[in-house]
């Protein structure tokens, strides 16, 4: 069963909120909110909303103040907003337009139009978020990619500089496996790197950030985690690894874990060292753990 896309109606008048969500209750899972702060709460909580109706006039904090706090922050700015309002006058459509939402219902509406709507927004959301995943992820494994990686590393090594926290980056290689293509076919290898990743991915934490970095190359960085702690978490991964056979292969991974320094001021620096700990990984044996200097 498909399911549901989630909308979030907002509005001050619990009467509204009724008429609205009986009309589209069957087709949609529901969330309301009968003021401004809990639009922005159910915003970023699950599931969160693909559409949000919102109401201008509320006290405290009315939709146009909403429609920017939702806009401003990088975890709701893509939830599309369609204003439902009695407020009629050209110049009030044009304003919440430009604030960033997608539509604007004057009220009173008629349902069919709203169904209609509705139903219009909701297939663009599940459009542009099917083109995103496409942008971030790797194809082949579901991973983020190199060029998300790159993207994130910057604002995690900025947000590490800046809070004083730790954070290291573990470039992961898988051993031999261009002996799994030439002996065992292309196909096999492409299982091998999607199995790899799903168990990478089952042993890392949600703040961390895994992407598949080229060919059989992977890069973890672990958010609050130096190098002892960094060398746990490498030593888990290479057991789980090659403790799981993997198309009936035995599959081993060398590593080579660096952690961030004051004066690196790129994430280019750090990935370069722990590049060079992942060299001395391959040269002293493969299937093993190297910290960089």
């Amino acid at each position: 069963m498909e399911k549901k896309s989630t909308l979030l109606i907002v509005d001050d008048a619990p009467s509204n909120i009724q008429l609205l969500a009986g009309l589209l209750k069957d087709k949609y899972q529901i969330k309301i909110a009968t003021d401004g702060q809990r639009c922005l709460d159910l915003a970023q909580s699950d599931p969160v909303p693909d559409l949000i109706l919102l109401d201008v006039q509320m006290p405290e904090m009315n939709g146009y103040e909403v429609c920017r706090h939702l806009q401003a922050n990088d975890s709701t700015r893509q939830i599309p907003i369609i204003f439902v309002t009695g407020k009629d006058q050209t110049e009030d459509e044009e304003f919440g337009l430009i604030l960033g939402a997608v539509d604007y219902i004057i009220k009173p509406y008629s349902p069919a139009i709203v169904e209609a709507r509705v139903a219009t927004h909701i297939k663009l959301k599940q459009q542009n978020d099917a083109l995103r995943r496409l942008a971030m992820e790797d194809q082949l494994t579901g991973l983020y990619n190199r060029h998300v990686l790159m993207d994130v590393s910057t604002k995690r090594i900025s947000q590490a500089h800046r809070h004083n926290l730790t954070l290291s980056v573990l470039m992961i290689d898988i051993d031999h496996f261009k002996a799994v293509n030439d002996e065992h076919g292309h196909s096999v290898g492409d299982a091998v790197l999607r199995q790899v990743a799903a168990i990478f991915k089952q042993q890392i934490r949600t703040e961390d950030v895994i992407a598949r970095f080229g060919g059989e190359e992977f890069v973890i960085i672990l958010d609050n985690c130096d190098l002892a702690k960094g060398t746990k978490k490498a030593e888990l991964l290479r057991a789980a690894l090659t403790g799981s056979p993997i198309e009936g292969l035995r599959v081993s991974a060398s590593f080579g874990l660096a952690q961030l320094r004051d004066k690196d001021e790129t994430f280019e620096q750090v990935l370069h060292r722990a590049d060079e700990a992942l060299y001395n990984a391959k040269n002293n044996g493969r299937n093993r753990v190297e910290l960089a200097d």
